[in-house]
């Protein structure tokens, strides 16, 4: 046995120098290696097997966890967005009041609606600004574009607004081409106005604007009311059938201008009636 191992050092040691210094066995070695190759494949498979496995699962997980949090982040962008663009618009529509409001030249205040009541027999809405804003009962409420209504009632801190396509409604108007005045009463449709016991001769027409007279004393002159969209004059008949559209856009209107436009002893007078069923007469039909 012992001369076995000394054989095996002995020859081990002779092809060591030999391939150290002549290369004999470079072709030996070569050959083993291919011949080797399938064997140590085998042996490495398991190892290689599972971490090439623990890989694939370690990156399937991370893609969908990384999936995952793209979506999350993609919706809350969208939502973001959307909210952008909500926030864009209503500040164009702020922006709208605030020239509105220049044009205007009196002491105004901007109001969100808070609620809205849009059936036939009752046309109003709610605002976020009350009596302790110094809001007054037929206070004048307009939007960007036009007369909206008036205020009937008062809390501290919020308001009612009678829209002026309610039954109840009632403004007094003129034509804005020839000063033609008139009554511009309340359908109970949100789009239609009607002017009524108006001649068959009246010089009115489709397209004509409506403004404000100021009769009655609630609203002051020259506001937009609305815009004349039908004259039907019916021979024998001693008055035309007049309809007009509202040009404030009052079924989707989400902020309102309030217009301080009487003095102050007035504006008190205004408060002590608390009668939101019965305006003044100059704004509500007899």
């Amino acid at each position: 046995m012992t001369t076995r191992v000394v054989f095996a050092v002995v020859v081990s040691v002779a092809l060591m120098v030999m391939d150290q210094r002549q290369h004999h066995l470079e072709a030996v070695r070569s050959t083993l290696s291919v011949v080797l190759y399938p064997l140590n494949f085998i042996v490495n498979l398991p190892q290689s097997s599972s971490r090439w496995l623990s890989e694939t699962f370690s990156t399937r997980k991370q893609l969908h966890e990384q999936n995952r949090s793209l979506r999350k982040e993609n919706l809350l962008l969208q939502a973001r967005q959307q909210k952008l663009v909500s926030l864009e618009t209503e500040n164009q529509r702020l922006r709208d009041l605030l020239d509105s409001s220049f044009k205007i030249g009196e002491r105004v205040l901007i109001a969100e609606l808070v609620a809205v009541d849009l059936d036939p027999f009752r046309q109003q809405v709610l605002i976020n600004k009350g009596s302790r804003s110094g809001i007054y009962n037929g206070q004048p409420v307009l939007d960007a574009n036009a007369v909206m209504g008036q205020v009937i009632h008062t809390n501290p801190f919020t308001a009612t607004v009678l829209l002026i396509t309610d039954v109840r409604h009632a403004l007094p108007v003129q034509v804005n081409r020839n000063g033609l005045r008139s009554i511009a009463l309340g359908t109970g449709r949100i789009n239609e106005l009607e002017l009524p016991n108006l001649p068959n001769n009246s010089d009115i027409q489709v397209g004509d604007l409506l403004v404000t007279s100021g009769l009655g004393g609630r609203f002051p002159t020259g506001y937009p009311v609305a815009q004349v969209i039908s004259v039907i004059r019916e021979p024998g008949q001693p008055f035309a059938t007049v309809k007009a559209r509202p040009k404030a856009y009052l079924e989707r209107a989400r902020e309102a201008l309030l217009v301080w436009t009487l003095s102050p002893i007035k504006n008190l007078g205004a408060d002590d009636d608390d009668t939101p069923e019965a305006p003044a007469s100059a704004t509500s039909k007899p």
